[in-house]
């Protein structure tokens, strides 16, 4: 019968032979510099069986902007702003790429058919971009949000009162 033995490993300084407790706070160091910090994400997931194409408004320190497209396969999840969010509310458009139809709401932005960012939301068509609906998302100012599209609308949505479905496959859900 094999017995191992297990020796511990003491720093011990000057001449005192006294061990310097050196280990558990290595341990201590160890752990604080391998912590990560908190995911703090806008995401959203595509639960539906289509492709779907996003595009993000929102107001930061330097106003207005709107920025698109993320494409997303079937049931998948994207991360749209990452680190700390900017703002309490998002808007969000997304277009059924396989079935068509859409998820808008009455809040109004820029946007263009390939990919973008545009800054302002004033006089689109002017500008030379599309003016397009999108819905409001209201964060209540957490670290992370996510935003679920379902094709069932079952799952009622968790949006301001403003938000009104011009034609969508089904509604959004969100979760924090």
């Amino acid at each position: 019968m094999r017995i191992a033995r297990i020796e511990g490993i003491f720093v011990y300084g000057g001449g005192s032979r006294r061990p310097l407790w050196i280990f558990p706070l290595l341990c201590a160091l160890l752990v604080l510099w391998s912590a990560t910090p908190a995911a703090a994400d806008f995401r959203l997931c595509n639960n539906t069986g289509s492709r779907v194409g996003v595009a993000i408004g929102y107001k930061d320190s330097e106003g207005w902007t709107t920025e698109g497209w993320w494409n997303l396969a079937a049931r998948s999840c994207e991360t749209l702003v990452k680190g700390q969010l900017v703002a309490r509310f998002y808007y969000v458009h997304a277009v059924d790429y396989d079935r068509g139809g859409e998820w808008s709401g009455k809040a109004f932005m820029c946007t263009r058919d390939k990919e973008f960012t545009i800054k302002g939301i004033e006089d689109c068509l002017a500008r030379g971009y599309d003016r397009t609906g999108f819905f409001e998302v209201d964060t209540t100012q957490q670290r992370s949000w996510t935003v679920q599209l379902t094709e069932t609308a079952d799952q009622a949505p968790q949006l301001s009162p403003q938000y009104t479905p011009l034609n969508p496959p089904a509604q959004p859900k969100q979760t924090r």
